[in-house]
């Protein structure tokens, strides 16, 4: 592993890993366009990062909602590290090794937005509340889970916080019918070592062309709910937590959040904000912005944006044919899941490469090859350096053991390590 020396900015680094300098600068500044570092590389910019993270900062105060992040969009600790500094509530995980991470990066709150199964994750979840001050909490969606775990902790005398997962048809996790949830809320809410804590949802699997007006619907038997709870007194705090939101909806969920009581903590989880792109959640973002302007509640002044942040660096290794480039880019590297990954700028011979994109489009990637259509004249060749956006920027990250940070003039001035 490498890291940096603040004496003296030496790096090192392993040579087995992509996207790293194949030399040692003395000053700790490595550019890209001068091919002082291997590609294919992923980049963030820091500036772009600090701007997302202060912008959702600011939409949750004006709002009066707290942030639990997902951390597993980056599931890197120099980044949740900022997240937790800029005052989030907590953070939100979907493993219990990924709460290590979160807890190794300070988080005195942990959400996993997931079902625990099985005993040795029992014994992973026992230790990290045992053996810290860290608030661990817990989503159930069945009886048979919710016995299990009461089982387990009863046995070690440990306290466990729960959530009430409610989901929707047809989606994820979740428990479908009011009264089957009403049950399991009852038996946790008796049980002796289980600690009703408050009600989870994720909204965004729900899709379609009615998508808004059923999430609306989703979000409003919620509130139904937990005000229910709250009335039969289920839950076992005078304050619980209602929490949902992924990257996508996350401003109707705080305009439903913003009816309940304020005794409940109202947490939102988006995740992907942290780095943005120039697909999927930038699609997103804009239909955010536009809610927002027509919403009579959340209608205040936001100024910025979210900027995407993530951007992977690469070559052009072979033009086989007059309308073919291929880039040493694959499945390996880059997210494919939802939108292929686009060119936006070109270099060579360290200067930029003033080239017509309209008609540049990528139309399939392999593990290490990424296949791009081009008009015949196109100025493209073989070892040109091409930027490439990428969508849903998860499946990118998870793509890397280091992440290269650049500032705002492209260079390289640290890397840090990834926990996937």
């Amino acid at each position: 592993m490498h890291h940096k020396n603040e004496n003296n900015n030496h790096v090192e680094f392993l040579k087995n890993q992509k996207g790293m300098p194949a030399f040692q600068q003395n000053n700790g500044r490595y550019n890209l366009i001068n091919e002082e570092v291997s590609l294919p590389c992923t980049t963030l910019k820091m500036s772009a990062v600090e701007n997302n993270i202060a912008w959702m900062k600011h939409f949750a105060k004006q709002f009066n909602v707290q942030l639990a992040p997902h951390g597993k969009t980056s599931l890197t600790p120099a980044i949740i590290s900022k997240q937790l500094e800029a005052g989030s509530w907590g953070m939100t995980m979907a493993t219990i090794q990924q709460a290590f991470v979160a807890k190794q990066c300070g988080a005195k709150n942990i959400i996993l937005a997931n079902q625990l199964i099985g005993k040795a994750n029992f014994e992973l979840a026992y230790q990290l509340i045992s053996q810290s001050e860290c608030q661990l909490y817990i989503c159930i969606d069945s009886l048979k889970n919710a016995q299990a775990l009461s089982k387990f902790f009863s046995e070690k005398k440990q306290p466990l916080n729960v959530l009430i997962e409610i989901g929707v048809d047809g989606g994820r996790c979740g428990v479908r019918e009011p009264q089957t949830a009403l049950e399991l809320a009852t038996f946790i809410s008796n049980d002796e070592y289980l600690s009703l804590q408050g009600i989870e949802f994720y909204e965004g699997v729900i899709h379609g062309a009615n998508e808004e007006k059923e999430i609306k619907e989703f979000l409003d038997s919620i509130v139904l709910i937990a005000n229910d709870y709250q009335q039969q007194a289920l839950f076992n705090t005078s304050t619980p937590i209602l929490t949902g939101a992924g990257s996508a909806f996350y401003d109707l969920v705080t305009e439903m959040l913003m009816s309940v009581s304020d005794h409940f903590i109202k947490i939102i989880r988006p995740g992907c904000y942290i780095s943005h792109d120039r697909g999927i959640y930038q699609q997103a973002q804009n239909k955010v912005r536009e809610r927002i302007q027509q919403s009579d509640i959340l209608n205040k002044d936001l100024p910025g944006d979210l900027i995407s942040a993530i951007e992977v660096w690469a070559y052009v290794q072979s033009r086989p044919e007059p309308n073919k480039a291929i880039v040493n880019v694959g499945k390996r590297d880059v997210a494919f899941d939802t939108e292929l990954p686009m060119i936006e700028k070109v270099y060579r011979n360290v200067e930029s490469l003033d080239i017509n994109l309209d008609g540049i489009q990528t139309t399939d990637v392999m593990d290490q090859h990424m296949f791009v259509k081009i008009p015949t004249d196109c100025q493209l060749d073989v070892g040109d350096i091409v930027v490439l956006s990428t969508s849903h920027p998860c499946i990118t990250f998870d793509k890397w053991r280091q992440i290269a940070l650049v500032d705002d003039h492209g260079y390289v001035t640290e890397w840090v390590k990834t926990e996937f």
